[in-house]
């Protein structure tokens, strides 16, 4: 069975994201990501899998070495879907706030 993965159930494990926010400022092999954990490797790996399935994460071959970066434009898609909840929170706490100004203001 061959399943699809979500980009949101991928970010959704606190290990992939510090994974990301790991790759987000340099490329690293999986080994280095790996350092960075006190899980197995293999697990880390899995992580890795699940990420670049889901396209957050790209492989470059360098040599020996697979380097994983950042897919910038995937994560830019799922930056403009949050956006709208984002404004829509905003808004609302907005509205919250002058009410509570005029509140405080009687």
């Amino acid at each position: 069975m061959n399943l699809r993965r979500d980009v949101f159930q991928a970010i959704a494990d606190p290990t992939r994201r510090a994974i990301l926010l790991l790759v987000a400022s340099q490329s690293m092999t999986a080994g280095a990501i790996a350092a960075n954990f006190d899980t197995a490797r293999p697990t880390v790996s899995k992580h890795l899998q699940i990420l670049t399935e889901c396209e957050l994460l790209k492989q470059e071959q360098n040599g020996r070495e697979i380097y994983y970066h950042i897919n910038a434009k995937k994560m830019k898609e799922v930056a403009d879907f949050i956006e709208s909840f984002r404004k829509m929170w905003d808004d609302r706490f907005n509205k919250l706030e002058t009410i509570m100004k005029k509140y405080k203001s009687k």
